[in-house]
């Protein structure tokens, strides 16, 4: 794999402080988060947010609200049909982990990315489609890269991306990495780099030194070194978009 599978990294972190200004709706029945940008009631171009396993919650609204407020219309779809894993979870045991990852898989998170493409293409109109996956969502990030589907993606220390869904991006592609990381770790960095240069396909990877796997939605913000990482991943994440869309 380009990345390892979910550890027990990616079943702890930090709530974000804030107050979220969108509105959640349905979208073909797929509950969703939508924040939308000031003055601009037909946007051009789209980030959906492709969640970590704790969904939507307060810190991926906060951060559709940034990009909604640097002029995207943005989508938090729930990929995981409400079964959002609690910030305690690895600590206390409280959910069978492999049972709850055997119900959210390709099959079942692949067909709600389906259903919010083709409503931001077929009815809201919109042109250019990004997407910000971050942990679990780095691999849908992906898996979406083609044609008719994503026309950029970033993702921030991705989980369970097999190298041939790397193999197979055909738009430009944006990673954030984190020093220190046990699922996506420096030699799986230097694979997936290796695997994106023989695509052709433009690509970034940019490592962030003294901050762990899920810095840059999740990290603890009292931490300088934390807050300034995640505050950077996300102008890394936003300057791609900006470029390619």
């Amino acid at each position: 794999m380009a990345s390892n599978p979910p550890g027990p990294c990616c079943f702890t972190g930090f709530k974000h402080e804030g107050t979220p200004i969108g509105v959640q709706d349905s979208i073909k029945g797929v509950q969703t988060y939508i924040s939308r940008p000031k003055d601009n009631e037909k946007p051009k171009a789209a980030v959906i947010i492709v969640t970590d396993v704790f969904g939507v919650v307060q810190n991926s609204k906060l951060l559709a609200d940034d990009f909604a407020a640097n002029g995207y219309l943005t989508l938090v779809p729930d990929i995981l049909d409400g079964e959002f894993l609690p910030l305690d979870v690895f600590e206390t045991g409280s959910v069978d982990i492999p049972g709850w990852a055997s119900r959210h898989g390709p099959e079942q998170v692949d067909a709600v990315l389906e259903k919010v493409i083709g409503h931001l293409r077929n009815d809201v109109g919109v042109e250019k489609i990004a997407a910000a996956g971050y942990c679990f969502g780095g691999k849908y990030t992906a898996r979406f890269l083609k044609a008719g589907k994503l026309d950029v993606g970033y993702t921030a220390h991705p989980s369970y991306i097999t190298f041939e869904e790397l193999q197979s991006v055909e738009k430009p592609f944006s990673i954030a990495a984190a020093e220190t990381d046990q699922i996506f770790t420096r030699e799986l960095r230097h694979k997936s780099e290796d695997i994106l240069i023989a695509n052709g396909t433009p690509y970034q990877i940019n490592l962030f030194s003294g901050v762990a796997h899920g810095f840059a939605v999740r990290g603890d913000l009292s931490k300088p070194v934390n807050k300034f990482s995640k505050e950077q991943a996300f102008l890394q994440a936003l300057a791609w978009f900006d470029h390619y869309l």
